[in-house]
């Protein structure tokens, strides 16, 4: 179901405002007409919405734009332009509120089907590039590829002990898909990060044992190694997607290897 949460929330505020100017007039004395006449607020002046109810009414209207911009080849404009005067003019309504769930539900599963077919054509294009890229970068010189599948180059090999998989280690890196576009970097943020390799993707766990603290690597991680078919919420890494990191190993925050 799409949810008006923005309007909702002016909707509320508005009516919060009204029950507040409503306690003050009760508790304050009034003012003398000059004074009322003064402190009411006049509206803007914008071209072809002269009056406050007209540029309210207007403003209402691209915020419900705005929450329709998903979904706006499913909508027909004028008949939710009739539901909405039909409803506020206190009119017998064309649906009733079991039909309007009944459709809402409807609706909801074309949309979650429709994405999960979007997102299965992109997860599909993903997968092939990756694996393409893959082969090549496999040739290039000084690039090593391991029995899982990841792919790694030593950019500058350190002198200092190795994690294991139960370390938290202190790491400057760069996360970046194929196209060179930046999802992630502790360099952006100006500061290392500490990570628990327990709770990092395999491709990261695998990759960074194998280096020496002091050392910088390059990592291209294959789709099964990283985010898989679901990828990140928000979209930043889509679903199948390779990635590629560079990343400093700065130290091991707490070294198990002794224990």
């Amino acid at each position: 179901m799409i949810h008006f949460s923005r309007t909702a929330l002016l909707a509320a505020s508005m009516a919060l405002a009204l029950v507040a100017c409503q306690s003050d007039d009760k508790a304050t004395p009034k003012a003398d007409a000059a004074d009322s006449s003064t402190a009411q607020s006049q509206p803007l002046k914008i071209k072809g919405l002269a009056t406050e109810k007209e540029q309210v009414s207007y403003m209402i209207g691209l915020d419900l734009a705005k929450a329709l911009e998903q979904v706006k080849d499913e909508v027909d404009v004028d008949t939710l332009a009739k539901a909405i005067k039909t409803e506020l003019d206190g009119g017998e309504s064309l649906m009733t509120d079991e039909q309007a769930a009944q459709v809402a539900e409807a609706f909801g599963q074309k949309l979650q089907a429709k994405r999960a077919a979007e997102a299965a054509a992109i997860g599909d294009a993903n997968k092939a590039e990756g694996e393409a890229f893959l082969a090549g970068n496999a040739k290039k010189p000084g690039v090593v590829v391991t029995a899982s599948g990841l792919q790694y180059q030593v950019l500058e090999e350190g002198t200092g002990p190795k994690p294991t998989v139960d370390d938290v280690v202190n790491v400057h890196y760069k996360g970046t898909l194929l196209d060179g576009e930046t999802f992630d970097s502790s360099y952006d943020r100006g500061e290392p990060t500490d990570l628990p390799l327990q709770q990092v993707v395999p491709g990261w766990q695998e990759g960074i044992v194998l280096m020496p603290v002091g050392s910088k690597y390059r990592f291209w991680i294959p789709s099964e190694l990283g985010y898989g078919e679901i990828g990140t919420p928000g979209g930043a890494i889509g679903p199948n997607a390779a990635l590629v990191f560079e990343v400093e190993l700065l130290d091991i925050v707490n070294d198990n290897a002794g224990e």
